[in-house]
């Protein structure tokens, strides 16, 4: 499709799975959380009362590491009516720290694009999730030295954009946003009238997923992230 970014002078980029990798280490989480459930509940049962807690407590806990092992926690309380072993519950435990734990890994190109756009445009990471965790992941990556801002946001909709963006004295006609989430990171960006561009990641959490009649076509998406740098330099 044609695009101009012409007017774009600041590039906010996602992390998790725009950046790097994520939510691969989620579903492996998923399933060793659900073998330690094996004894009380199916696979199907275990993944649905997980989810159903986990959005109940974003209110509560936010997203993130954290936030998931707290509600891993309560999932195995409630399908074990209280009875879950304490080993169990230092497993899951750990199953947190083994997450929090993992090495940074780059998706393909990453650093190549950030280097070729760092000294025409002002880029920022805009992501949410735990502050450490975030800042952690940052840091191992070492990726920093390429933004001149990065915002771990409460979560991503419109008027969490309008007001960083504000706070940041960017115009939203000057803003162009770069993710793999639909609902998170494209259509709250294209509603404020900026700009964005779609880059899948193989897997999507359901929270993340959007229904057809959401899907907005007046974006831009490429299968990787190289793709972006012909559109931009």
């Amino acid at each position: 499709m044609d695009v101009d970014f012409s007017h774009i002078d600041v590039i906010g980029f996602d992390a998790d799975d725009t950046l790097w990798v994520n939510e691969t280490y989620f579903r492996e989480a998923e399933e060793k959380f659900a073998d330690l459930l094996e004894h009380y509940e199916t696979k199907n049962k275990v993944d649905q009362e997980l989810f159903r807690i986990e959005i109940n407590n974003l209110e509560h806990y936010g997203y993130g590491i954290k936030s998931f092992v707290l509600s891993m926690i309560e999932s195995a309380l409630d399908l074990s009516n209280h009875q879950i072993a304490q080993k169990t519950i230092d497993e899951i435990l750990q199953i947190g720290k083994d997450m929090i734990a993992k090495p940074v890994e780059l998706l393909p190109g990453v650093e190549e694009v950030l280097k070729s756009l760092e000294n025409k445009y002002r880029l920022i990471v805009l992501t949410k999730g735990d502050l450490l965790d975030q800042e952690r992941k940052l840091e191992k990556s070492s990726l920093s030295r390429y933004f001149h801002h990065v915002e771990v946001l409460s979560d991503k909709k419109e008027q969490n954009y309008l007001n960083l963006l504000e706070h940041l004295e960017i115009p939203t006609e000057n803003f162009l946003m770069i993710g793999n989430s639909l609902k998170s990171d494209i259509l709250p960006i294209l509603n404020i009238g900026a700009q964005a561009v779609h880059v899948p990641f193989h897997t999507t959490w359901v929270h993340e997923v959007v229904s057809d009649d959401e899907h907005d076509n007046s974006h831009l998406t490429l299968n990787s992230l190289p793709e972006i740098l012909p559109y931009l330099t």
